[in-house]
């Protein structure tokens, strides 16, 4: 059997012809033991499945673990009422529709969206704990509050869509980072699920017959092959690909240029190989969450990013994630904040001056741009500023600030300076069961993916908490799917 090779290809599946006996069998197989291996598991257990979980760390978290712990969810949550906002499912529906695009997967969004409060108690009633209070801004919370903005509800483009309401739900924690919280309260309650989890554990390839059904894993296990099967089905919840640098460079090169990966190392597409060499589609290989930090402090937005001529490419006010898409793919990663000094804090994460000047003359010769142009780009900001207006790219008036306090100065945000992050959201196709697809739309019989192995919620226009939103629901979705087959 070849063994799977690290590069974008499809990994091939062994046949069932091959395979003399089964080691191991169970109703469902999870591959992957993040945030949607986990829910994946505990919703096939309570819907009387037999579960195997592998995981190839050695233990249960994975990327989930590393991040904010931070998820969207809206239409009204007791959160969002105890906290005094007004949300309903429609305006959540609206806001999604138009940021996650292009191309939004309208059917995935609709369904998560009308199921969302339910999806809220349900990982209530499984021991993730939210305290029931509102912070502000931000995708990363820094106190054990839970509520904040964490998307571009409040741009003035969006706002003129559907009413803009917060729903960014971090975890609460108690010392540790909400991530890792999230997922100690998920791996336990898979734990009590009744679910086997087997760690240390690598699944090489799939298990497939003539009819393309496929039937199990091989998993390497204490240095051996095993054959597991899966009745029902086998659900690949094993990440994306951002530690592949063969599929990065295929699909989405920009990308090695960020400092910071979100991932950990089982993120290195083997799901999505595995699933394309079952017959599946993978889509939007070039999406990903490219996050530019520069919003802390807040005044910050009310500078004025600029590429190496000058020009300003986007309203400052946009979430960071749409920034730094905007900035990495249209201006090559090449951009500068300026700020006054009025507006100018230390910046976190901290980053450098391109330079500094006593007038903005002065910091355009230094930064060599354009004789002139820097300095147009700021008369006209201000001018229209100081009437709360921004007529090209629409700032929100409550950051729209003439820049007119000396010294000035840009801070260095160009992407090989300054520590931007990046994961990858394109995956294979899905349906809002989990089923994987084949490009002619055809469901993969016992094939099933949820999380970073699929393309999800979101394309573009990232807003914090829809990843982990779109792992958890879907991953459910998939659980469930996967053991109903069984049942059959």
């Amino acid at each position: 059997m070849a063994r799977l090779r690290d590069m974008g290809r499809a990994t091939a599946v062994v046949s069932v012809a091959d395979v003399s006996s089964w080691d191991r069998e169970a109703d469902v197989v999870v591959v992957g033991f993040g945030s949607a291996g986990a829910c994946t598991a505990i919703e096939a257990r309570e819907a009387g499945a037999e579960v195997i979980v592998l995981e190839r760390a050695s233990g249960g978290g994975g990327t989930s673990a590393n991040s904010t712990g931070e998820l969207y969810l809206g239409g009204g949550t007791p959160v969002q009422k105890d906290c005094g906002f007004e949300d309903d499912a429609e305006e959540m529906y609206k806001y999604l529709m138009a940021a996650s695009g292009p191309n939004p997967d309208e059917a995935k969004i609709r369904l998560c969206v009308d199921s969302n409060v339910e999806h809220f108690h349900w990982l209530v009633d499984h021991g993730v704990r939210f305290k029931h209070s509102y912070y502000g801004d931000g995708s990363y919370i820094p106190t054990d509050d839970c509520l904040a903005w964490s998307g571009s509800e409040l741009n003035r483009r969006f706002a003129a869509i559907a009413k803009p309401a917060p729903r960014g739900h971090t975890a609460q924690r108690e010392g540790i980072e909400a991530g890792s919280e999230l997922m100690r309260s998920l791996c336990e309650a898979t734990e009590r699920s009744g679910a086997e989890i087997l760690t240390d554990c690598r699944v090489e390839t799939l298990v497939q017959d003539r009819d393309r059904r496929v039937l199990g894993v091989v998993a390497r296990i204490d240095g051996e092959d095993r054959r597991i099967r899966a009745r029902g089905g086998v659900v690949l919840c094993a990440g994306g690909f951002i530690n592949n640098d063969e599929m990065v460079a295929h699909h989405a090169p920009w990308l090695r240029r960020c400092k910071m990966r979100l991932a950990v190392d089982g993120d290195d597409g083997r799901g999505i190989r595995m699933g394309l060499g079952a017959g599946g589609e993978a889509i939007r290989m070039d999406t990903a969450c490219i996050v530019l930090p520069f919003t802390v402090p807040k005044k910050h937005i009310q500078g004025l990013m600029v590429n190496l001529k000058g020009q300003r490419f986007i309203n400052e006010d946009a979430y960071q994630t749409e920034v730094g898409a905007a900035a990495l793919r249209a201006q090559d990663g090449q951009v500068l904040l300026v700020v006054d000094d009025e507006i100018y804090e230390r910046p976190f994460p901290p980053v450098e001056f391109a330079g500094v000047g006593d007038t903005i003359e002065e910091l355009e010769r230094e930064l060599e741009m354009p004789e002139g142009a820097l300095q147009h780009t700021v008369a006209y900001y201000n001018e229209h500023a100081a009437r709360g207006e921004d007529p090209i790219h629409g700032k929100t008036a409550e950051f729209l600030k003439p820049l007119t306090k000396p010294p000035f100065a840009a801070l260095d945000y160009r992407v090989e300076h300054s520590l931007w992050g990046a994961f990858t959201m394109g995956g294979l196709h899905t349906s809002v069961d989990g089923e994987v697809l084949t490009a002619d739309g055809d469901a993969i019989p016992g094939l099933y993916a949820a999380g970073r192995t699929t393309s999800g919620l979101a394309a573009q226009g990232y807003s914090s908490g829809l990843s982990l939103t779109d792992c958890t629901f879907f991953g459910r979705r998939a659980g469930r799917a996967a053991a109903g087959q069984a049942a059959r």
